[in-house]
């Protein structure tokens, strides 16, 4: 039987997805925060501990993406290569070394879902959307000034929204996710009460990277509670600095850290 995941058939055509290497072209706007670095070392199961510097530190990012395979034949059907994405991602060390490590993540399609739980995200289907900059017309341009909204919701109820107003070019694209992420990938065993039947902290980061230039500016960003979601409990406590930048990622695998590690 063929195919990267499922479902598998002789062919392998089927495959939600194909296998890496996955390539990412996307506007990303940032937005980052300080909460209590309690609420943030919550979130971090052994082995992993909080950053050692600004441990409270949290960046929400919104994503518009077009993504493929290395043949770029979803290029050419939009519906299998665009999709968007919100991600909350927090620091953490592992070994003497920090990564990032996403902690709560939505998408708005399933091959994105399904690549995403191949690398450890703990990815999640929801709605969203971001404002798109445009040369022409009344949509923004990347220039001082510019307004972005950005907004996210599942299951029927909004949990994010944001507007970015950018200032200046800046020398970075924030600092939080700046690091090559600390996953774990769990998946639970079939007999009830018995161990996982998967259970590794991996480590992933980009094969390569084409950044464009990086604006920073300033955000006004509001968490929603909602009934199966948590993202509301990492508070605003102060506001950090947002950022707009447009990339290009391929990914292409990772390693792993540490096998049969515990859920909590």
């Amino acid at each position: 039987m063929q195919g990267f995941l499922y479902p598998r058939t002789p062919s392998g055509r089927a495959a939600l997805v194909p296998p890496p290497p996955w390539h990412y072209s996307g506007d990303l706007l940032t937005v980052e925060y300080r909460t209590d670095p309690a609420k943030v070392a919550a979130l971090l199961p052994p082995p992993l501990r909080p950053a050692p510097e600004d441990p409270g530190a949290v960046a929400v990012i919104w994503a518009d993406w077009q993504s493929c395979s290395d043949g770029r034949a979803e290029l050419l059907d939009p519906v299998r290569s665009q999709y968007k994405e919100c991600f909350v991602v927090v620091r953490c060390e592992f070994e003497g070394r920090v990564y990032s490590r996403c902690v709560y993540i939505w998408v708005d399609k399933d091959f994105a879902l399904a690549r995403g739980l191949h690398q450890g995200y703990p990815k999640k289907l929801g709605s969203i959307h971001q404002t798109r900059p445009h040369p022409y017309g009344p949509a923004p341009r990347i220039e001082p000034g510019a307004r972005f909204g950005a907004t996210l919701a599942a299951a029927d109820r909004r949990l994010a929204e944001a507007v970015v107003e950018l200032v200046e070019p800046a020398a970075r694209n924030g600092f939080v996710n700046a690091h090559p992420m600390a996953h774990h990938r769990w998946l639970p065993g079939i007999e009830r009460g018995g161990p996982d039947a998967l259970a590794q902290l991996i480590s992933s980061g980009a094969a390569s990277v084409e950044t464009g230039h990086p604006w920073r500016g300033r955000a006004e960003l509001r968490l929603f509670d909602a009934p199966t979601e948590e993202l509301a409990d990492l508070t605003v406590e102060e506001p950090l600095d947002a950022y707009f930048c447009q990339v290009g990622v391929t990914w292409d695998g990772g390693a792993v850290l540490a096998e049969r590690v515990t859920a909590g």
